[in-house]
């Protein structure tokens, strides 16, 4: 299933995809696409759901805002350098286990919101990535069976400001966290309709220009090692996301000079069968 939200921002309600293209209201069987949701039989009854009143419920208008297709999880994971490329483009050793860091649940922002760029921001930069939802509790998880905690994928541009990432000190949080810093959808692909999320191909464009374009399988850590792995330091709730990490053709890596986001640029990106992002980006007021 394609679970998206839909709506004004922080009253965003839950729809549904269908297999021919039509946009259902959910909302008469589901709250909202949230932990209780996913950590209880939300997706299957939601199947049923969709099976017996597909038909007769509410379409969702083509104009609709779409939101993040997960209401604010508890947590919002990153696995950093986890293309061999993006480390050697940004000058970084291969590392020889994930490397974590973590956004602010409240950098999420809808797929085709506005990126805004913090006032003092110099180098905002972009990062088509793949993002993992959890749907079932992971603790101590073994690798083969890590995907059946997962309840599917989504698009993530994990927008950086590198300046505060990588020159202010301290962990990479400051420079992930600020608010739109985080798109999120469109939507929520479960993970039967995915068959192999580690063989998907990505892509980021700027300005029209492709300037990310890769495939999942140049992951050097798949998706359920990251899922083990995390599970091993932390619980793992339903809704939690964990982004895997982005390929090269960042803007910190533009030889013989950087290039990062100014107020104007439309940034596009998409993930193999999860669908497509488009933000303009603009000043903060």
């Amino acid at each position: 299933m394609r679970l998206f939200r839909f709506g004004p921002p922080g009253a965003e309600k839950p729809g549904i995809e269908l297999d021919d293209g039509r946009r259902i209201d959910v909302s008469a069987t589901v709250s909202d696409f949230d932990e209780t949701f996913l950590g209880g039989d939300g997706i299957a009854n939601l199947r049923e759901w969709v099976a017996a009143n597909a038909d007769t419920a509410p379409a969702v208008d083509s104009e609709q805002r779409f939101g993040p297709c997960i209401a604010r999880p508890s947590k919002i994971l990153c696995a950093g350098l986890n293309y061999r490329d993006h480390a050697e483009e940004s000058g970084m050793p291969i590392p020889d286990e994930p490397i974590l860091f973590t956004k602010a649940t409240s950098s999420m922002v809808g797929p085709h919101d506005a990126i805004v760029i913090p006032r003092g921001s110099t180098k905002t930069d972009w990062e088509v990535e793949l993002a993992i939802v959890i749907g079932q509790r992971a603790n101590n998880v073994s690798e083969a069976d890590a995907l059946s905690h997962v309840a599917g994928y989504a698009v993530m541009n994990d927008v950086s400001e590198r300046a505060w990432q990588l020159e202010r000190g301290g962990q990479w949080l400051k420079g992930k966290s600020a608010d739109t810093f985080a798109p999120l959808g469109p939507y929520l692909v479960t993970s039967d309709e995915v068959p192999n999320p580690d063989n998907l191909k990505l892509w980021l464009r700027r300005n029209g220009e492709t300037i990310q374009d890769s495939s999942t399988e140049q992951m050097i850590f798949g998706v359920a090692h990251l899922v083990s792995y995390i599970s091993q330091f932390m619980s793992l709730l339903p809704g939690d996301i964990i982004s895997t990490g982005t390929p090269p053709g960042v803007g910190m890596g533009f030889k013989p000079e950087p290039v990062y986001m100014k107020p104007g640029d439309v940034i596009e990106l998409g993930v193999e069968g999860l669908g497509e992002q488009r933000q303009v980006a603009e000043a903060a007021v």
